[in-house]
């Protein structure tokens, strides 16, 4: 059982925490991750455990969760049990507290370029260099900029900044992160590029969870076509024969085209000085965001396998032989079954009694029924 360190935001240590009832960590490549900590109100150290300071497992720094939630567990009769249930969520979710704000001269902050500039421009001017100071998280700094990620063009307005993270992480496969810095008492953005560790590489050891290895205990596999689309017609600005329309993926045909429609009106085709003087933007950048608009909508749909299992953590193991963001090989013979893919959701299992398991989900899970409402939602918006 790893035991838990114990600070505030000003990086006092209160403590460590040894042992507790059971522990579920989940980190999110992309979105944000959770933790759930059951600890009888006895154990050593359990006071330590108050709302907004801050758990990390031991000498795992890139693991800080916030704790907002805490409540005295009911048993099946509904008395009260000695148990303290505790929530604590990623220091990344601080981003879910910052919106982007356009500049004052023009409707939309844009940004063009690889996924990891285009990412901290937005946590730089949301979060750490904001015009507004009230808007800084304090110590919050941002690791410098190796341009890491495919060449991208976004435009927000008022989004959330996580959301906005989250949308690029999924178009890019590049995942991001708030660490700590313990030396320096700072918090530290980065985004997390993944290593490839399939088998047919030659660059590093392969990674390969398998039922015949043993290294993979259970697998569930679903392909589905149910919600595929993989032809965007994409509208911009205009009325009627007028209006900018771009089609993505125009080669498609047959029974393999797969039509879907984009409002992407709310893309300006023009843009304002510093003095209000309005000028048409390039048209070159006007197709480019309209293109990463549509990109971002097929991405909703081009789900056809989801595979996620409970691996063993005996040959390979979870933060030494690979992590979160990693390719690695997946296989199993009986079925027919063998893929690569990416690890997007690491979830970790500690239960007093029990051996430690580890949950992976690979690439993107089943959408889920909240999910499609979400989606239904933002489509009637882009449509107004």
């Amino acid at each position: 059982m790893i035991p838990l360190r114990v600070i505030d935001v000003d990086f006092n240590l209160y403590g460590e925490v040894p042992k507790y009832e059971s522990l579920q960590i989940v980190n999110n490549l992309f979105g944000i991750g959770s933790i759930e900590l059951k600890i009888n109100r006895y154990m050593p150290k359990a006071d330590l455990l108050e709302v907004d300071r801050i758990i990390f497992p031991l000498n795992r720094t890139d693991t800080p969760f916030q704790i907002l939630h805490r409540e005295i567990e009911l048993d099946e009769g509904g008395k009260a049990t000695e148990n303290w249930v505790i929530k604590a969520v990623p220091l990344k979710a601080w981003l879910s507290d910052r919106l982007i704000l356009p500049p004052t001269h023009t409707a939309n902050q844009n940004k063009s370029g690889n996924a990891e500039t285009v990412m901290k421009h937005y946590v730089n001017i949301s979060a750490v260099n904001p015009i507004d100071t009230k808007r800084i998280i304090p110590k919050l700094v941002i690791a410098a900029d190796l341009k890491r990620g495919d060449n991208i063009s976004r435009s927000a307005r008022f989004d959330t900044l996580s959301d906005e993270l989250k949308t690029i992480g999924e178009l890019t496969q590049i995942g991001w992160n708030i660490s700590l810095d313990i030396e320096n008492k700072r918090f530290v953005f980065d985004i997390i590029e993944g290593l490839n560790r399939v088998a047919s590489q030659t660059d590093r050891p392969p990674v390969v969870f398998s039922t015949e290895f043993k290294t993979l205990e259970s697998l569930e596999y679903t392909e589905s076509k149910l919600d595929y689309k993989n032809t965007a017609v994409v509208a911009g600005q205009g009325e009627g024969v007028n209006r900018k329309v771009i089609i993505l993926n125009d080669t498609n045909s047959g029974f393999d085209r797969k039509e879907i429609y984009i409002d992407a009106r709310d893309v300006a085709d023009t843009d304002t000085d510093e003095e209000g003087n309005e000028f048409p933007r390039p048209e070159a950048d006007v197709i480019a965001d309209l293109t990463d608009r549509g990109n971002e909508k097929l991405a909703e749909h081009l789900q056809e396998i989801f595979v996620n299992g409970q691996i063993t953590n005996t040959i390979f193991r979870y933060g030494y032989d690979w992590f979160n963001g990693d390719t690695v090989t997946l296989e199993h013979k009986d079925w027919g079954i063998a893929l690569d893919a990416q690890i997007t959701q690491v979830k970790e299992i500690h239960e007093v009694g029990r051996a430690y398991k580890v949950e992976v989900v690979f690439d993107k899970d089943i959408p889920t029924f909240v999910d499609k409402i979400s989606r239904t939602l933002r489509k009637v918006a882009d449509k107004r």
